[in-house]
This record gives C-alpha cells, sequence and structure tokens, in this order.
C-alpha cells in the first residue's frame, strides 16, 4: 500500500514539474523577443543613416565612424557595435526558437542565452497551462520520475536482500 502512494506522490510530483515545461519555454521566447525589439529599435537610427550614406551597411558607417578622429565618433563607435552583436545574438535566439517544439524544448533546458536564463528564471511564476503540450509534457515526466525512483528502490532492495525476492504468503480472502 505504501508503494502505491509513494508511487501516486511521485507521479504527482512529475506531473506538476512536467507541466512548468511549456510555461518556462513560453516566458523565454517572450522575453527574448521583447528584447529583440528593443534591439531593433536601438539600431534603428543607426540603420536610417547607414541607408542614407552608406547604401543601408552599418558596418560601413561603423567603419567611418572608427576612421574619424574624434573621439566622440570613436566612442560612438564602440556603443553601435555593442549594439550590433547584442542585436546578432537576439536574432540567433529568436531563429533558434522558430523551429519544432522539439527543438525550441532542447534550445531552452539546454543552451538558453545565460542572461535570458536568468532574468525568465528571476520573473518565472508556476502555472498549469492545459494546452496539449503541457498535458503532454506533465504525463511524461510523471511516469518517468516514478518508474526511475521505483526501480532505483528495487534495485536498492535486491541488493540488500542478496538477489533474493522475498516470499509473500497470500491470505485466503
Amino acid at each position: 500500500m505504501f508503494r502505491s502512494y509513494l508511487r501516486l506522490l511521485l507521479f504527482t510530483f512529475g506531473l506538476l514539474a512536467g507541466i512548468q515545461v511549456p510555461g518556462l519555454i513560453n516566458d523565454y521566447s517572450q522575453r527574448v523577443e521583447a528584447h529583440l525589439f528593443e534591439s531593433r529599435q536601438a539600431l534603428d537610427g543607426f540603420k536610417q543613416t547607414a541607408e542614407r550614406f552608406f547604401n543601408g551597411d552599418l558596418q560601413a558607417l561603423l567603419r567611418h565612424y572608427r576612421s574619424s578622429d574624434d573621439p566622440v565618433f570613436n566612442s560612438d563607435a564602440n556603443s553601435i557595435e555593442s549594439l550590433m552583436i547584442r542585436n546578432e545574438l537576439l536574432e540567433n535566439e529568436w531563429q533558434a526558437l522558430q523551429g519544432s517544439w522539439a527543438s525550441r524544448t532542447w534550445h531552452v533546458l539546454v543552451q538558453p542565452d545565460p542572461q535570458m536564463r536568468e532574468e525568465t528564471l528571476k520573473g518565472y511564476s508556476y502555472q498549469i497551462l492545459l494546452v496539449p503540450e503541457a498535458i503532454g509534457w506533465g504525463i511524461g515526466a510523471g511516469f518517468v520520475l516514478a518508474f526511475m525512483v521505483e526501480s532505483l528502490l528495487l534495485a536498492i532492495g535486491w541488493v540488500i536482500m542478496g538477489g533474493r525476492r522475498r516470499v509473500v504468503k497470500e491470505s485466503w480472502r
């Protein structure tokens, strides 16, 4: 009876933990999208200048700023370059999040941008999404957790008992 309750408790815990995965992925995606829009807006004025004077080539604008003898222009070149690097990183993150649910999940769980991951985790609030992905994640995680823990406990019991099975006498009831 205790094993049944333990199995049920582990499954429930796994279910609730698994349901969080799609919510976390959704929050991470929204955070990346918001930062990407902000980055694009920050570069907008420089892009317009590059359009007017350098046929839209931001690298040419950056080289022009760097070649200037004016220290203000050199400082602005560093600012433009950091904005361009940040924008490229965010564009790559956004592209990684446009794939299938499996590739999005893999990206967010294994190789997210560290700063975005920290922001997402700090701002994340537990939620229960009733969408097919969340239900699938919840049931899968619940089953895997219950199966793994029960298997581990049975293996430990088998080692302690020396490989012998405990014989349980059946009741006539």
